[in-house]
């Protein structure tokens, strides 16, 4: 991982509000919390909020990462070398110089005049990680809930089939740059020190095609259909990003490849909803299983349905439990919760008419002086 500039000029442990000896754990809580407070689907149109999320974002992109953590307090350790003076005495008197983006190991390299020698990577030609792929998945609610492995269709960057990534048309091969010897940089000495810049005959590659293959035109890359096996996690929410590790774009020069992003989309159920963990659906019951108490049958998402046993004068809109019916994971279970919708006949028959006047008229309660319950004295609802 190449030292980047502006690790001499961002306090990332500033950013996400922690020390720099917090720990992993500590870091990614800090980074959790600001990104929900900091969201752009939070915060739609605000230009700041997008900018600090993007902020944050950055920030734990390094600290985050153990390798790139130790690097980036490696690099805040030394300081920007870019105004480096040799003091008194120095060789070069005033000399001084900038850091590229090459890194730590090419700094300190051409500090001592020790440029890479041999035949290893150049800095312009070193093994390059892959782009990142961005593709979407439209996911029915139940798969979303129980998690499947599914197949993606993508076009995307990937090595030449032709020349199955080398660039050079088939039956040739790249040649080592005569200029800089395969190392991608020509050194410039200058007394005590050693300056290097990327070849421009190589472009920093370290080699040279004279004959370009006729597919990829000598990048070795080229747009194709590819299909790749994806394993959507059970739970998976509606607008999630699942990160598939090495199945994006190509590395160049060795390198590894990126990452392949999917973003979820989850088609609502015509009957159940979510919450968190847990799944929600409203189910009729009749006036008299209200009343009375009774069981009545639930559907749940995975096809049986199961016995609710409501209590005696379970009111409308009460919510009640199914435990284990929810979304299951690995490391949790949630459970279905059931809104329980009181259901009033909209025809009733002569035997059905005569039972709920006669329920009505058991239900009248009157005080002494003929008033009515549930009336003030004026005869007014309350």
């Amino acid at each position: 991982m190449a030292a980047q500039r502006e690790w001499f000029e961002k306090d990332y442990y500033q950013v996400l509000g922690v020390s720099e000896t917090a720990t992993a754990k500590e870091i990614t809580k800090a980074y959790r919390t600001l990104a929900r407070a900091s969201h752009p689907d939070t915060h739609p149109g605000d230009a700041a909020a997008e900018e600090r999320f993007k902020e944050i974002s950055a920030a734990y992109d390094v600290l985050g990462d153990e390798a790139k953590r130790k690097e980036y307090d490696e690099v805040r350790r030394l300081g920007p070398m870019g105004g480096f003076r040799p003091g008194p005495g120095g060789a070069g008197g005033g000399t001084s110089f900038n850091v590229g983006a090459d890194g730590l190991g090419d700094l300190l390299g051409q500090m001592f005049g020790r440029g890479r020698r041999g035949g290893g990577a150049s800095a312009g030609g070193g093994p390059q990680r892959g782009a990142d792929v961005e593709a979407t998945l439209t996911l029915d609610f139940a798969d979303a809930v129980r998690g499947l492995t599914t197949t993606l269709y993508l076009t995307t960057d990937a090595q030449c089939g032709t020349c199955d990534g080398s660039g050079a048309k088939p039956g040739t091969s790249p040649k080592v740059c005569s200029r800089c010897g395969g190392r991608g940089v020509i050194d410039d000495n200058q007394g005590f020190f050693s300056f290097s810049s990327p070849c421009s005959a190589c472009g920093g590659r370290g080699v040279t095609i004279e004959q370009p293959c006729p597919t990829c035109y000598g990048s070795g890359v080229e747009k194709r259909q590819r299909e790749v096996q994806a394993r959507i996690p059970a739970g998976v929410a509606d607008g999630q990003k699942i990160r598939l590790k090495g199945r994006g774009a190509p590395g160049r020069n060795g390198g590894p490849a990126g990452d392949l992003i999917v973003e979820c989309h989850v088609v609502p159920h015509p009957r159940f909803g979510r919450d968190g963990q847990n799944l929600t659906v409203r189910v009729p019951v009749r006036f008299d299983q209200a009343a009375l108490g009774g069981d009545v049958e639930v559907p749940t998402l995975d096809g049986p349905t199961v016995t609710l046993r409501l209590k005696p004068g379970t009111q409308p809109g009460s919510r009640h439990r199914v435990r284990g019916k929810g979304v299951v994971t690995s490391k949790q279970e949630g459970d279905l919760i059931v809104t329980v919708d009181i259901q009033v006949p909209t025809h009733l028959t002569a035997e059905q008419r005569a039972a709920i006047e006669a329920f009505a008229a058991a239900s009248s309660v009157t005080t002494g002086s003929g008033q009515r319950a549930g009336e003030s004295a004026r005869g007014e609802r309350v």
